[in-house]
């Protein structure tokens, strides 16, 4: 297994303020759309306040759409209460250089009530801290990997917006999987995603062309579950930065068109002993795959329906679910089947599970607490996997479907029993009125596609 990356201490963060090499500490949190929020702070009120007193910000960061307007309805603040701060306190083992960007670094915070100085518990951070600390209960620490795709245009974010978003250019004219010749063509732009990230504490594996246009995947190296997870939401945040800087733009949307691949994230996952840092996937006496694998699997496998709001959270995130698409449409596992949302590969230390369902759109601190939280269930009340499936899952009749839409999978959630065990009732509210409110908006609206059909012919 691989140890958690060295922080920034203190001292040399220090030295390199002091001495001008970094003038701009960027502190921040992920949302609950898995975005950073927060503030540049000028180097020496940094290390004059910041490491002393928490900073604040205002609660509607984790009440607001996309386009940061205050929803109704939520415990954690609102016009009555009026939406008064929350403190952000700064997690120093976050601390890391943003090579990207000049005499900067970044630092995360987690979020913490202002009085009382409890944990807020709608913060995803918190949310998978909580799966986490379960998991220590139980003897288990979690090592995670996200494998993010996005596409890449030749237009930059102000124009694409100016464009309405139609007739984009991706960086390539034809599908790029795993393709030497087209990437090198994007390589001023993926070279420094690499080089930037991995300089700045995000270490990266490889990238590759995926299966579409100017679609790429670059690996981050697998981390334990809460140090990927910021590893992810650092990584996506950076690579937006990095395409600005060459004028041109990236899109992590789960399915940006009806004629090109979805975007996927999948989710790779382990389970360690925490006394041998052994493999508690991995039965080595028998050589196979251990007995809490099976029942960890058999809790995943309920999840992938009940817990798809934590997967396919936006939406656009249903329209990547197209079967020959390489994205399931059917609930089932398998040994190295591509067509099975949960999927087993690697053997002994490195045996693993990947969970193919969710999409780049995906909050990596729910997603990665859906997956813990289920597979702890199915330890806990001994699940059984059953057997894997075998052939084109696609086409089978026989498989329970993945929801279809974001109210069915709403609608999932709110009876889920498993939900139910996994998150407390003020979070388990808190992600089913952020969804309804997403699945308002986007009922009001009204679209192209409309327009189209409707304006002359009905």
């Amino acid at each position: 297994m691989t140890l958690p990356r060295d922080p920034i201490t203190i001292e040399e963060i220090e030295n390199r303020i002091r001495g001008g090499e970094v003038d701009t500490v960027v502190c921040a949190f992920p949302d609950h759309l898995g975005r950073l929020v927060g503030k540049r702070v000028t180097g020496s009120y940094f290390l004059d306040h910041v490491l002393t007193h928490p900073m604040h910000a205002c609660a509607y960061l984790l009440t607001v759409d996309t386009e940061m307007t205050p929803l109704p309805g939520f415990e954690l603040t609102s016009w009555e209460m009026g939406y008064g701060d929350f403190r952000m306190t700064p997690d120093l083992s976050t601390l890391r250089y943003a090579k990207w960007l000049d005499k900067t670094a970044i630092l995360l915070c987690d979020v913490h009530n202002d009085e009382t100085g409890d944990p807020v518990e709608e913060a995803p951070r918190n949310i998978l801290r909580n799966q986490i600390e379960a998991a220590g209960e139980m003897g288990y620490e979690l090592y995670m990997a996200s494998e993010l795709e996005f596409y890449l245009f030749g237009e930059n974010y102000r124009q694409v917006r100016a464009k309405g978003y139609q007739n984009l250019s991706p960086s390539s004219d034809y599908i790029i999987d795993y393709h030497i010749l087209a990437t090198t063509y994007d390589e001023p732009v993926i070279r420094d995603i690499r080089n930037y990230l991995s300089a700045s504490g995000v270490p990266i594996e490889f990238s590759k062309g995926e299966w579409g246009h100017g679609q790429h995947e670059i690996n981050i190296v697998y981390a334990p579950a809460l140090e990927m997870a910021d590893r992810h939401v650092i990584y996506k945040n950076a690579v937006k930065e990095i395409a600005a800087h060459h004028e041109m733009s990236v899109s992590f949307m789960a399915k940006y068109s009806n004629d090109a691949a979805g975007n996927s994230c999948h989710i790779h996952t382990s389970l360690a002993d925490k006394e041998n840092k052994e493999n508690a996937f991995w039965d080595a006496d028998k050589n196979e795959p251990s007995q809490v694998f099976r029942w960890f699997l058999g809790g995943l496998l309920r999840a992938e329906k009940d817990l798809t709001l934590l997967f396919a959270p936006t939406i656009n995130s249903y329209k990547r679910f197209e079967a020959g698409s390489f994205a399931p449409t059917a609930i089932a596992w398998s040994r190295d089947n591509r067509t099975c949302c949960l999927r087993t590969i690697g053997h002994a230390g490195s045996f693993r599970v990947e969970n193919r369902m969710p999409g780049a759109d995906a909050n990596p601190y729910l997603a990665f607490a859906a997956t813990i939280g289920a597979g702890l269930w199915g330890i806990k009340n001994q699940v059984d996997c059953g057997d894997p499936f075998k052939g084109d899952a696609y086409q089978s009749l026989e498989l329970e479907r993945v929801p279809h839409s974001l109210e069915k999978a709403i609608e999932v959630f709110k009876e889920s029993e498993l939900a139910q065990s996994i998150f407390s009732e003020r979070v388990r509210k808190f992600l089913i009125q952020s969804a309804e409110h997403e699945v308002n908006f986007y009922n009001a609206a009204v679209t192209d596609w409309e327009k189209h059909r409707y304006f002359e012919r009905i």
